[in-house]
């Protein structure tokens, strides 16, 4: 059974690099800034 799960990893690994390589790589998300609130301690 184990024998099978390393074939399929490979299997899987290999059509992924080949999808990447046909298609090109997966987008990754662009990261949102979080804003961060700072106090103005000049301002009161």
């Amino acid at each position: 059974m184990e024998y099978l799960e390393k074939i399929l990893d490979a299997l899987k690994n290999l059509t992924r690099k080949v999808i990447d390589a046909v298609f090109g790589p997966e987008a990754e998300p662009e990261l949102e800034l979080i804003p961060i609130p700072v106090r103005d301690r000049n301002f009161r």
